[in-house]
């Protein structure tokens, strides 16, 4: 198993940028890897991509440095397991609502003695061919990311708790469903949205947790880098939306 050099930088005290990907195309995860990004998130729970399609685009992401971290399609160890055995080096979990989930995604995401997670010769542990299982369990629990993706008002309630578990690497704030949860769906400017963020920040760092989060565009990723916020990410939809409006939009005045 790889370094996780995403999850080195945050343990450094640096800030890590990353992007969303929910389609299976390999290519363009390869090309990615020209571009800086620190890691990839690739989407299992916004989109059509399978486990399959992960394990490719973890080699993608494995010629360019850049660390595949996969959004897991909902809090159970056998989806989680799935996902893991293909060689991402984390997870994004949604929905964390209590310390229980939180918890649950620790243990779904660690091998034991911390987790419950379940060990094969597979992609993930180099198929059992450059080492002992043993090594690679030892390894894998130092080097996967849990990033715990707080989304709802029951989630930020119970915040306090969550942010206690051990091994939970980042809050991950969730603006969208934070959004939509709290009364206001796609009205993220919303000032009530606005607090629960803001609370969320708080308490997280407050609890010497990694904040993350998604934004949409560069005015975002500073204003959040600068409220201290470490694993900041964005929609590739969003990246590649400004990028062709704005060459259009040059292109024909």
């Amino acid at each position: 198993m790889n370094t996780n050099t995403t999850k080195q930088k945050l343990n450094d005290g640096q800030t890590v940028y990353g992007a969303f990907f929910r389609t299976p195309d390999t290519s363009l995860i390869e090309l990615q890897g020209y571009l800086g990004w620190d890691f990839l998130v690739l989407d299992g729970e916004h989109g059509t991509l399978q486990p399959r399609d992960i394990e490719d685009q973890c080699r993608a992401c494995e010629l360019r440095g850049i660390t595949p971290i996969a959004r897991a399609t909902t809090n159970e160890q056998s989806i989680i397991l799935r996902f893991m055995d293909t060689g991402v080096q984390g997870a994004l979990i949604p929905f964390v609502n209590t310390a229980a989930d939180a918890e649950r995604a620790v243990q779904s995401i660690k091998h034991q003695p911390r987790g419950q997670r379940g060990l094969a010769g597979i992609r993930a542990a180099d198929f059992g061919r450059t080492g002992s299982l043993s090594d690679y369990v030892k390894k894998a629990n130092t080097e996967t990311l849990v990033v715990a993706q707080i989304e709802t008002s029951e989630g930020v309630s119970n915040l306090d708790e969550i942010v206690k578990v051990d091994d939970v690497d980042v809050i991950f704030i969730g603006p969208n469903d934070l959004a939509n949860s709290l009364g206001h769906p796609g009205d993220i400017p919303h000032p009530e949205v606005q607090t629960a963020m803001d609370k969320i920040a708080e308490t997280t760092l407050a609890a010497g947790k990694i904040l993350g989060l998604m934004i949409f565009n560069s005015e975002g990723a500073r204003k959040w880098r600068d409220k201290g916020a470490r694993f900041i990410s964005v929609p590739f939809e969003s990246v590649m939306t400004s990028a062709i409006t704005n060459f259009l939009g040059e292109s024909k005045s």
